[in-house]
């Protein structure tokens, strides 16, 4: 099957939150998914609270809930939410 390419926004839980530090406790786990070159921005939302921003390629016949479910339960992340899916060529 083809690849993905997904993009997911994590929100934290309050602005004062590092958002480093969830960052690296996402790459972490994307790795254990066997995600490989992930890539990562950080988007102001409004009275200091930002959004990592995250992009990478994930197998088509693997379901992307699970991971969903697993980046809700990285300490600090209030919510997950995919962006936008579509099917990478190459």
């Amino acid at each position: 099957m083809g690849v993905a390419a997904v993009k997911i926004k994590i929100m934290p839980d309050s602005p004062e939150t590092d958002i480093k530090e969830i960052e690296v406790n996402v790459k972490d786990l994307l790795e254990k998914q066997g995600v490989k070159n992930p890539q990562f921005e950080v988007q102001p939302i409004a009275f200091g609270l930002k959004a990592l921003i995250m992009m990478f390629g994930w197998p088509e016949e693997k379901e992307l809930e699970e991971l969903e479910e697993k980046l809700k339960k990285i300490k600090n992340v209030s919510s997950v939410q995919l962006i936008d899916i579509r099917r990478a060529i190459g």
